[in-house]
C-alpha cells in the first residue's frame, strides 16, 4: 500500500473511530496500530510499551498535575468575586462599562489558572449574575466571556503550552513568556471591540453606576492583592530564574493552599474535590499522550510524515500560503476535537512541514495556542460553549453566534503575530537570552 492510499485510509479510520465517542487516547492507539500493522514488519505490542514508557518519563510534565491541581483549588475559593469587586470600580467609566470585567477578569485569573473552561466558568459564575441584574446586553456579556475565556490557554501558567512543549521538546519557560505579550494583545482587542460597540449602541447600555470616589476604588483594589500575589509567586519566580516551571507549579499549589485557607474555603471536602478534580484530569491527559506519542512513533514507521512534507513541498507553498492553509486546518478541526487533541493528534504530522519551513518553533507554539483558542470557541465541540451553556441554558450555537465577533478577533490576532513574529519572540530573547 503506497503512502497516500495509507494516509487516506488512516484518516477515514480515525474519523470513524472518532464518530464511535471512543476515548481519544484509544481512537489514537487504534490508527498507530492499524498503521503498524498496514505497511511496517515492527512489533506494535513492542512499540507501544515503549512509547508509552518514553512518554511518561518526561519530567517537563511533572507540572501538568501540579497546576491543574492549583486551578482546583482556586476555582473553590472566592477568589473570582474579588476579582470581579476589586477590577469592577476602575473599569465602569470606559464604553462598556462592566462588560470589561469579563476580559480583565479572565486575563487576570488566566495567569493562576491555566484552563480555559476553569477560567470562563469561574469568572462567569459571579460576572453573568451581576451584568444580568444590572441591565447589560446578555448577548455580548455572554460573548465577551466565551472569547476573554479563552485566554487561559495563552496567559501563563498554560496547561495546554506544557502539552506542547512536551510533544514537541521545547522549553516551557520560553513558552511561558513567550505568551504574555500575545495574551495582552488578545485582551486588548477583544476590550477595543466592546468600546466600540458600547459608543455605536448606546441606547443598549443601562445607566451608569453612581461614580465613586478614589478612595473607595484604591479600597476596592486591596481585594486584588491575594491574586496578585499569587501570580507574582508562580510567574514571577519563572521570570525570576528563581524557579523552572515544574517548581513553580509546586509553588503555586502551596499558595493556593494558603489562600485558600486565609480565605477561609480550606476544608477537607474541598481539599478532597480539588485533588480528585485534578488527578482526573491529568490522567485524561497522561492517557491522552501516551496514544498520541504511540502513533507519532507509528507515523514515523510508516514514513507518512516525509511523505506529506515532500508532497508540501514539490508544491512550492511560500510559507505565507502553508500558514493560511495550516489555519485553516485547524478551525475545520477545531469544530470536532478539543485543544489538547487537536495538538497531539497533529504535531507528529505538521511539526516536519513547520520545520521545513523555517519556523520558529517557540513562535509556532503561541500560533498554535491562538488556533487552539479559536477552536474553544467553534460549535460543536468548543470547550467554553458548553460551559456557558451549563450556566445559561442558551443553545449552543446560540452561544457560538455571540462568541463570533471574538472568534474574528483571533483571526485578526493570528494575522498580526504572523506580520509580527516579535510579538511572541521580543520577550523570551529579552528576558532570556540577555541573562
Amino acid at each position: 500500500m503506497d503512502t497516500v492510499t495509507l494516509s487516506l485510509a488512516l484518516i477515514v479510520l480515525m474519523l470513524v473511530v472518532l464518530s464511535t465517542g471512543v476515548w481519544i487516547a484509544l481512537a489514537l492507539a487504534v490508527i498507530g496500530y492499524v498503521a503498524l500493522v498496514s505497511i511496517s514488519s515492527a512489533q506494535p505490542i513492542t512499540v507501544l510499551a515503549t512509547s508509552v514508557w518514553q512518554s511518561s518519563i518526561s519530567w517537563d510534565l511533572t507540572a501538568l498535575p501540579m497546576f491543574i491541581w492549583m486551578g482546583e483549588i482556586l476555582y473553590r475559593t472566592k477568589l473570582s468575586e474579588d476579582l470581579f469587586e476589586g477590577l469592577a470600580p476602575w473599569l465602569q467609566r470606559l464604553p462598556g462599562r462592566l462588560l470589561h470585567v469579563n476580559i480583565a477578569g479572565c486575563t487576570v485569573f488566566a495567569a493562576v489558572s491555566g484552563s480555559s473552561a476553569a477560567t470562563c466558568a469561574t469568572i462567569g459564575r459571579i460576572a453573568l449574575p451581576e451584568l444580568k441584574k444590572r441591565g447589560y446586553d446578555e448577548r455580548l456579556a455572554i460573548g465577551t466571556l466565551a472569547g476573554a475565556g479563552t485566554i487561559g490557554l495563552m496567559i501563563p501558567p498554560s496547561i495546554i503550552m506544557i502539552v506542547y512543549a512536551a510533544a514537541t521538546d521545547q522549553s516551557i519557560a520560553r513558552l511561558f513568556i513567550a505568551g504574555v505579550i500575545p495574551g495582552m494583545l488578545l485582551a486588548a482587542l477583544f476590550m477595543g471591540f466592546v468600546i466600540v460597540w458600547a459608543l455605536m449602541n448606546r441606547s443598549r447600555m443601562p445607566a451608569p453606576e453612581p461614580a465613586q470616589s478614589f478612595g473607595n476604588r484604591f479600597k476596592a483594589t486591596g481585594r486584588l492583592i491575594p491574586v496578585i500575589g499569587l501570580i507574582f509567586g508562580v510567574i514571577g519566580s519563572i521570570y525570576g530564574g528563581l524557579a523552572s516551571a515544574t517548581e513553580a507549579a509546586v509553588v503555586g499549589v502551596v499558595l493556593a493552599l494558603v489562600l485558600s485557607a486565609v480565605m477561609g474555603t480550606l476544608t477537607w471536602d474541598g481539599f478532597r474535590d480539588a485533588l480528585l478534580g485534578a488527578t482526573r484530569t491529568s490522567a485524561m491527559i497522561a492517557f491522552i499522550l501516551a496514544g498520541a506519542a504511540f502513533l507519532t512513533i507509528a507515523m514515523g514507521f510508516t514514513g507518512i510524515p516525509r511523505a506529506l512534507a515532500e508532497w508540501i513541498t514539490a508544491m512550492n507553498l511560500t510559507k505565507w500560503q502553508l500558514l493560511i492553509a495550516l489555519t485553516l486546518f485547524f478551525i475545520l478541526l477545531g469544530c470536532f476535537l478539543d485543544g489538547i487533541s487537536m495538538i497531539v493528534l497533529t504535531t507528529s504530522i505538521i511539526m516536519p512541514l513547520v520545520e521545513r519551513a523555517g519556523f520558529d518553533l517557540i513562535w509556532f507554539g503561541i500560533y498554535l495556542v491562538l488556533v487552539v483558542e479559536m477552536a474553544q470557541i467553534t460549535p460543536p465541540v468548543g470547550f467554553n460553549l458548553y460551559v456557558l451553556q451549563g450556566m445559561t441554558g442558551k443553545n449552543i450555537f446560540s452561544i457560538g453566534l455571540y462568541a463570533l465577533p471574538f472568534f474574528l478577533l483571533m483571526m485578526t490576532a493570528v494575522a498580526l503575530i504572523a506580520i509580527f513574529p516579535e510579538i511572541a519572540l521580543w520577550l523570551p530573547s529579552t528576558m532570556l537570552d540577555a541573562k
